[in-house]
């Protein structure tokens, strides 16, 4: 391995532990050309830290491959990668090589430390002949900084058969610091079983995920996408996963009800094999490499003394829905004291983490709804059991760490519901001139639930039921953030055709955070066009929930 500047590689720990003896993988490379080009999943990176980030591809010639296995014979190969601080690589700062082996889906993990703080590289892999596209990525700044500004994006739910992926695209040409993908990166239906209401315009390959060989051929398959691939290649990844990633509203140890996995250790083995597949897939440090059935996917990632970032996982320790889950009225067990969506030693972690923040904005990158979300106008309590409003106690655990701790910006981020949603957190939702507490910002997906529709928000009677939520729109996007000392600009990006390639993107509504208000300030908005204003006359109607109630 060469390696200049003093440039650190670590290795993954699962590469290492099944490391092929040096003359076997000489034997490997003798008797195995790559033909044809091997990097069809681009490059990805992820993770930044002040001195170094994630490098990640993985080798495919075949993506759709049956087998999982991308085309690539049963051999360990070589990948060289290079880094540099230009983008045709004449100043080059590091390089090194790694091995693409078969029992991790021939991906490669990169990660790299010894970096500058706070600095823009590019980087690629070569191996035999090939080239893969080039990725330019950047490391945090360094710990003690206060940045001037931090522009990202985050999105989730992107439902391969759904639409195209043209809100990556403009994510991509966006240039932002830093991307979040909040969940339901994939899904796991066999094509013609999750139907959008403009019909599908292309189909998964395979049958419904439940083997590794599955997952690996799914992913292979989003990642084809150029449009993916673009935004990957433009900007370092911070990813968590929801439920669609493995199976519909799974819960620790439990499958979804009507589950094609019902057997505990048949989904049991179903989720090993898809955290085993997203840690290929995914630009993520060896500290998430899977054990069997668990995955360490909760994480920091500081950004100078700007903002702390605290990635969740509300899926892999939550108890199960409460009420048989879907939308239940009163639902007592929902309030139950001893229930967690989180598990004791994350939350625990988080509540840690609050107290030793000295970041301006804390931010909390999780899978579903935070904020009470009443969908009944009179007495009776109406809410979803598989967000937040399944989980009372464990939110309020969390609303008093922040305050108790101190958190100056406290911030939720979240996916999941197919809607662009903005409310303002209150110390108690049943008491609309409560304290306000932080704010939640929901994006909506990338293209499930297919184009979607426009609206005027204020006669949507979501917002009349709960006047803490402030924006709600059903149409498909993004959400673009820039972040600064002073405050937290939010654009509702939203691309209102997916159903075709090439739509255009525009910012449907803006609000503004100052630093240390805790409340949504308007500061635009674009008017919908009559001819796309028809929508369902229910209130949460385009939520995951509600579309994927309609499968069981």
């Amino acid at each position: 391995m060469h390696v200049s500047r003093r440039i650190l590689l670590a290795s993954s720990a699962a590469a290492a532990a099944t490391a092929v003896p040096s003359a076997a993988r000489a034997e490997d490379r003798r008797h195995h050309k790559i033909e044809n080009d091997p990097f069809t999943l681009g490059v990805a990176s992820g993770d930044p830290a002040p001195d170094g980030v994630v490098l990640w591809t993985r080798l495919a010639t075949d993506p759709l491959a049956e087998d999982g296995m991308g085309g690539m014979p049963d051999a360990a190969f070589d990948v060289k990668w290079e880094v540099a601080t230009d983008e045709q690589f004449r100043r080059r700062v590091a390089s090194g090589r790694e091995q693409a082996r078969p029992e991790q889906g021939h991906s490669v993990h990169v990660e790299l430390t010894g970096l500058d703080a706070g600095a823009e590289y590019y980087y690629r892999f070569r191996t035999g002949r090939w080239i893969s596209p080039t990725g330019r990525t950047l490391t945090a700044p360094a710990l003690d900084a206060m940045p001037e500004r931090l522009r990202m994006a985050f999105a989730s739910c992107s439902q391969y058969e759904h639409g195209y992926f043209t809100a990556y695209r403009h994510m991509a040409e966006s240039s932002p610091d830093l991307i979040l993908h909040l969940g339901d990166y994939q899904y796991e239906y066999k094509k013609d079983v999750y139907t959008s209401p403009d019909g599908n315009v292309r189909d998964h390959a395979g049958p419904e995920t439940v083997t590794l060989a599955n997952y690996r051929q799914r992913h292979a398959q989003y990642k084809t996408d150029l449009d993916l691939q673009a935004a990957h290649a433009a900007a370092p990844w911070l990813v968590v996963w929801d439920d669609h990633e493995t199976e519909n509203n799974w819960a620790g140890e439990v499958p979804e009800q009507g589950s094609d996995t019902p057997a505990r250790e048949d989904f049991l083995a179903r989720r090993a094999a898809a955290f085993q597949a997203y840690w290929e897939n995914m630009p993520l440090r060896r500290s998430s490499v899977p054990e069997g059935i668990d995955m360490q996917l909760y994480r920091r990632v500081e950004w100078g003394r700007l903002a702390r970032f605290h990635m969740l996982d509300t899926r892999q320790y939550r108890d199960d829905q409460a009420c048989g889950d879907g939308w239940n009225d009163d639902c007592s067990e929902a309030w139950d004291e001893k229930r967690s969506i989180t598990g004791d030693e994350q939350e625990d972690w988080l509540i840690e983490g609050f107290q030793s923040s000295r970041a301006r904005w804390d931010l909390l990158g999780q899978q579903v709804f935070f904020a009470q979300r009443d969908a009944d106008a009179g007495p009776i309590k109406r809410t979803s059991m598989d967000g937040w409003d399944g989980y009372t106690a464990s939110r309020d655990r969390i609303i008093e760490g922040w305050r108790e701790a101190g958190v100056r910006n406290p911030v939720v981020l979240t996916g999941d519901v197919h809607t662009h949603w903005a409310s303002e957190l209150l110390a108690d939702f049943d008491d609309p001139d409560s304290e306000r507490v932080g704010v939640e910002l929901v994006t909506t997906s990338i293209t499930s639930g297919g184009d979607g529709v426009d609206s005027v928000p204020e006669e949507n009677q979501a917002l009349r039921i709960n006047p803490h939520i402030k924006f709600r729109n059903a149409q498909r996007g993004w959400v673009h953030a820039t972040i600064t000392p002073e405050q937290l600009d939010v654009d509702f990006q939203v691309v209102p055709i997916v159903t075709e390639q090439g739509s255009e993107a525009y910012v449907r509504r803006s609000y503004t955070v100052a630093d240390g208000d805790r409340t949504l300030h308007q500061t635009y908005d674009r008017t919908p066009e009559s001819s796309r204003t028809t929508e369902s006359t229910d209130p949460f109607a385009g939520s995951d929930e509600n579309a994927d109630d309609a499968l069981r």
